[in-house]
């Protein structure tokens, strides 16, 4: 028992030092920045961060979430993006244990944390993520024993063409640009790997939660339905929801169908 508590705080550590190499590449990644020189800085007097004050989330408590130097306001964001990231790592760990597998789909839902998070703030999903990830995480469904070679590739073809679909109907009818390109790459990546079932789940996830929090958005803001929602977190979270749930959610589905 104690050892099993032991490999979990290791695996929320090492969680947590992933979490904040993620928030390098949220901040850097749409400002075509390097992601690994210089060293991480202060945003607001762009002081170097001694290694010492850049320790995931126990520097943010121990400087209580201010610079050390200019004592300027530190983004709650960055330890809470850390502190999720070692969630999942440990989430990841109790499904698939210390495994090739629960690597893979660690490092899957790392790279859509760092999708979601720069969707949110700038509505773009970078090429330089989705594109490389589609081969790369095809590749790596080769060691993803619940996937099989069918499945990824009709995965990436129905996850991108039905997306591609969507967006040129869309475009037919009121002719303007509705689904975004980078969408229709992620939902590509995606369903390398969790195959073509979880990209339907993950579609099918993405568009109720995205309904539902566009029309609360809409109520509080008083808003018109031309709002527009990045629509890339509905679609990280529907692809995770498949990673740790889908299968045993579709079951109970269709099981209720039945009654």
């Amino acid at each position: 028992m104690i050892t099993n508590y032991l490999t979990e705080f290791f695996v929320f550590i090492f969680g947590i030092c992933i979490g904040s190499f993620l928030n390098v590449c949220i901040y850097r990644l749409p400002e075509s920045k390097s992601i690994v020189h210089p060293r991480s800085m202060c945003p607001s007097c762009g002081t170097l961060i001694a290694s010492y004050d850049n320790l995931p989330i126990f520097s943010y408590m121990a400087l209580r979430g201010k610079c050390r130097h200019c004592a300027a306001r530190i983004s709650f964001r960055y330890p809470a993006i850390e502190f999720i990231s070692g969630i999942f790592a440990v989430g990841v760990y109790l499904k698939y244990g210390l495994s090739l597998e629960a690597l893979i789909y660690y490092t899957f839902i790392a790279t859509l944390l760092v999708i979601t998070f720069i969707d949110i703030d700038h509505q773009i999903i970078p090429d330089v993520i989705s594109l490389p990830g589609i081969p790369i995480f095809f590749a790596a469904s080769f060691a993803l024993p619940d996937i099989t070679l069918v499945e990824s590739i009709v995965g990436i073809l129905i996850g991108g063409g039905s997306l591609w679909i969507v967006a040129q109907l869309y475009y037919v009818l009121t002719r303007k640009e509705g689904m975004g390109g980078g969408d229709i790459k992620l939902l590509a990546m995606m369903g390398a790997v969790i195959g073509w079932k979880g990209v339907l789940f993950t579609i099918f996830v993405a568009s109720a939660i995205g309904t539902i929090v566009g029309m609360l958005v809409m109520l509080k803001t008083r808003t018109s339905m031309k709002l527009k929602v990045p629509f890339g977190p509905f679609l990280a979270i529907g692809a995770i929801a498949y990673i740790f749930l889908g299968p045993q959610l579709i079951t109970w589905y269709f099981n209720l169908l039945r009654q």
